[in-house]
């Protein structure tokens, strides 16, 4: 029996909706919000399909929306998988060993890349209380020096 084709973009855009589709973000807009803007962000970066696949699941495991088990038997390019585990901070772990990762890993460095623009949006950090603001402000700069990525602005 061969394997099955990987997914579509479609088909991946609408199972990351609705594994996701219960959660907020931190500004209590819907989730998938985030997802889309990184998903458009990959693009507008000349990302590839297996790329912009995985900004739609970039956050998936760690949100615990899907699970590691659905990631290794789902019909996704090794390429795509590779990413969307390159992108799932695991607990505990400092931020140089993540960005290590991200960086050791082919295509992941663009995913986080448009992660980090949409995640330090000003109008998005807007919504957001001071010291949270602050925090992930400081955050997310710390994280684009580790990966040596220039501020969107």
């Amino acid at each position: 029996m061969s394997p099955s084709p990987p997914l579509s973009l479609p088909e991946v855009e609408a199972i990351a909706r609705q594994a996701h589709a219960t959660q907020k973000d931190k500004a209590g807009r819907p989730y998938t919000e985030h997802l889309e803007a990184v998903a458009k962000g990959v693009h507008a970066r000349n990302g590839s399909p297996e790329q912009i696949a995985a900004a739609w699941l970039h956050d998936a495991i760690e949100d615990n929306a899907l699970t590691e088990e659905w990631l290794r038997d789902a019909p996704l390019t090794p390429r795509t998988k590779d990413i969307v585990r390159a992108l799932t901070k695991r607990a505990g772990e400092p931020p140089e060993a993540y960005a290590t990762r991200i960086l050791e890993t082919p295509g992941a460095r663009l995913v986080k890349e448009a992660d980090l623009a949409h995640n330090a949006n000003p109008a998005r950090l807007a919504e957001l209380d001071g010291p949270t603001r602050d925090r992930l402000t400081e955050k997310y700069a710390n994280m684009r020096a580790l990966l040596g990525v220039q501020s969107q602005r």
